[in-house]
């Protein structure tokens, strides 16, 4: 299949689970009428982003990852859609990750990628919640191509892009939550967000793969009271296999951005740019270290 048409859905958290998800099953519902192919969630879609403070109560959010999976996947079948979700996964008792499923159209799990780069930031403590993942990056096949999912803070790291693309993904997919605080001065706004835009750009331009990152919107207040809360700044946006920008939402609006992928482009793209070709394995081996004293 040369051409996909994704949708990748940004949304606000709705009070509760139930409000939540009835919301995503009607833009879900929208953009398979609208010819969607490939949806895409945010990070953590079915709750608020629970990471904001430490709460051992939260842990029982993980109780219904069985039941989740099988909910998504009656979903994806209904709307015969492939379906990138982003679930809390309980693997056992005191054992959690945060983990992306994919459903194939009919329903059945094409894969799963746990989150491996595990942040623990003013607000967003996801080491209290989370073990880093341990499938490695590996693409999912489905029927619309590979797959290379990660998760947010994967973002950052040109080696996660790198080496999914190196395993054969064709898209490089990311479901996040990111935001800022209300009280950060406007300029370091500007800042944080023009640098997570730029990195991602970067992993399409050096992997020549298209980048489709899905993030929330809204503000989400801080129930311990330590911090007031975090105001998600949306911005979606797909980038093709150059860096060039394909389609970009705003920071305030639930919304379902569409955007037409041509997987040729990005044979074509590569074959110009043949940055895989002239790579030096033979002088990386230095990368593998935390650090070159």
């Amino acid at each position: 299949m040369s051409v996909i048409k994704i949708a990748l859905i940004q949304q606000k958290f709705h009070k509760t689970k139930e409000k939540t998800i009835k919301k995503t099953i009607s833009m879900i519902k929208d953009a398979s009428n609208n010819g969607a192919e490939l949806i895409v969630l945010q990070e953590l879609h079915q709750t608020d982003y629970f990471c904001k403070n430490e709460n051992v109560e939260n842990f029982n959010l993980a109780l219904s990852w069985e039941d989740d999976k099988k909910f998504w996947g009656e979903v994806a079948k209904k709307y015969n859609v492939v379906l990138v979700t982003s679930l809390f996964e309980k693997r056992a008792v005191g054992l959690y990750h945060n983990s992306a499923v994919v459903f194939e159209k009919d329903g059945s799990i094409a894969g799963m990628y746990r989150k491996m780069h595990i942040p623990d930031d003013p607000g967003f403590y996801e080491k209290f919640y989370f073990t880093p993942g341990d499938l490695g990056f590996k693409p999912i096949q489905t029927s619309l191509g590979k797959l290379g999912v990660l998760i947010c803070w994967d973002q950052w790291y040109p080696e996660a892009a790198r080496l999914m693309a190196l395993s054969g993904a064709e898209l490089l997919i990311y479901p996040t939550a990111i935001g800022w605080f209300d009280s950060d001065k406007e300029d370091e706004k500007q800042r944080q967000l023009e640098a997570w835009i730029a990195i991602q750009r970067g992993h399409a331009i050096a992997n020549g793969i298209p980048v489709l990152t899905v993030n929330r919107v809204g503000f989400e207040k801080d129930n311990s009271k330590v911090l007031k809360g975090i105001r998600f700044w949306g911005n979606s946006f797909v980038f093709g296999a150059q860096g060039e920008l394909l389609a970009q939402a705003n920071n305030v609006d639930e919304t379902i951005l569409y955007c037409d992928i041509d997987l040729t482009r990005t044979q074509n793209v590569r074959d110009w740019w043949p940055f895989l070709r002239d790579r030096r394995i033979d002088s990386y081996i230095n990368l593998t270290k935390r650090f070159i004293d």
